[in-house]
């Protein structure tokens, strides 16, 4: 029975999980969870998770939200009130994993921190999502994924190198930040099969970001080498960047390996270009990258980019246009894979959101739901989850502790 209910609902059918977070690397955990079939309720504050406001609206609905919080129940309580934070430690018994990216101490001020709620639940698994981590001399400094990206030196390297550091215009270390914190909670739900504890998982915006440094440190710890940014280009891996085509639209090429490189000659129409002792081996390529570059440039900038993509694609060159969201709609890849789901929703109707992944053979994800509204669920779950009587349920919502968009004036 129990291989029937993971094939149906997901690898991670029957576990647990509460979101107490907000913003983007909270939910984007929650969310991954959610995917693959643990139960989530995420406890959102009456104000709404700033998520809501973030991106575009549809019938008075966020897009965004009804991505990122799809698949979870929503239940509203106030935390910051002291009924709420002994909801909280009434449920927490039968909750395998919270997840919270509140500054260090928020939680420890409310008496629903990791030692608090373990005294409860010995098995209970905390990931806790900050900006520095919650220990260290700037624990309690705020953090977002951007200044993780300042602070690790990831932003250094982003955008061309005669302008002032970019940035990618989405959360990227944010979501890079609750990748990290997915693995932690699943190692720590298989250390906990074999001890029996749990165990606390301390995941840094900051460290999330530097980690991607990786190739950088020794560079400079053992040569002062510093890198900066190369604009579209990734150092000592030439031809490895942008090309613009005749039709204004950019191509990607990553020719690197010699015998790739000499594809590209032949799908250039140039075989000769894949012998030439300036551009035949990478340490030659990278020692003439400019001019190599140049070359390139001319052929792609004389063809149109269909053009260009059908020479590499036929010379089994790794390359492709630098996709807008119309491209992505327009590519028969992105439905032939399920990375654009219709998935039905009540107030829009229909929503089309990215799909799931990692693909697993025998235990798939789904999207079951969208995002659902602040305190949704509050009700049904106060009743039906926590059994709390009608008369306290009634009092709860009259004090304000708990919240549910039906009682919205």
């Amino acid at each position: 029975m129990e291989k029937e209910a993971l094939a149906k609902f997901g690898a991670l059918h029957g576990l647990k999980v509460l979101e107490i977070g907000s913003t983007a690397s909270g939910p984007f955990c929650g969310r991954m969870f959610a995917d693959f079939g643990a139960d989530v309720v995420k406890i959102e504050s009456p104000d709404g998770d700033p998520i809501r406001g973030l991106g575009h609206e549809m019938n008075g609905k966020s897009l965004y939200a009804a991505s990122i919080l799809r698949n979870k129940l929503n239940v509203s309580i106030d935390l910051k009130k002291t009924e709420g934070q002994s909801l909280v430690k009434e449920l927490i018994s039968d909750i395998d994993i919270v997840i919270e990216n509140f500054r260090p101490g928020t939680l420890e001020k409310w008496g629903v921190g990791y030692e608090d709620l373990s005294r409860i639940n010995p098995q209970l698994i905390m990931i806790r999502i900050s900006g520095y981590g919650q220990t260290g001399c700037y624990k309690h400094k705020p953090g977002y994924g951007v200044i993780g990206e300042a602070m690790s030196g990831l932003r250094d390297l982003i955008g061309e190198p005669d302008r002032p550091p970019s940035r990618v215009a989405m959360p990227l270390t944010d979501y890079v930040t609750a990748l990290y914190a997915v693995i932690g909670g699943l190692m720590a739900v298989r250390a906990r099969s074999i001890t029996g504890k749990g165990q606390m998982i301390d995941v840094s915006l900051i460290e999330s970001a530097f980690s991607f440094m990786e190739s950088y440190v020794p560079a400079y710890a053992q040569k002062g080498i510093e890198e900066t940014r190369s604009g579209a280009r990734l150092p000592n891996s030439a031809p490895n960047t942008i090309f613009k085509c005749k039709d204004g639209e950019y191509i990607h090429i990553a020719a690197l390996a010699d015998n790739v490189f000499r594809r590209l000659a032949m799908a250039m129409g140039n075989p000769a270009l894949g012998e030439n002792n300036k551009f035949s081996t990478q340490k030659s390529r990278n020692a003439n990258e400019s001019e190599i570059e140049k070359i390139i440039q001319h052929w792609a900038g004389r063809n149109d980019s269909s053009v260009v993509q059908s020479a590499l694609d036929e010379n089994d060159v790794p390359a492709a246009k630098v996709y807008k969201m119309k491209d992505i709609f327009g590519d028969d890849y992105f439905r032939s894979r399920d990375m654009l789901v219709d998935v039905p929703d009540e107030d829009i109707g229909v929503i089309t959101l990215a799909g799931v992944i990692p693909r697993l053979s025998e235990t798939p994800g789904s999207i079951r739901w969208t995002g659902k509204k602040t305190g949704e669920d509050t009700r049904n779950f106060l009743k039906n989850r926590m059994q709390l009587s009608e008369d306290r349920i009634g009092n709860l919502f009259q004090s304000g502790v708990v919240f549910s968009h039906q009682n919205r004036n």
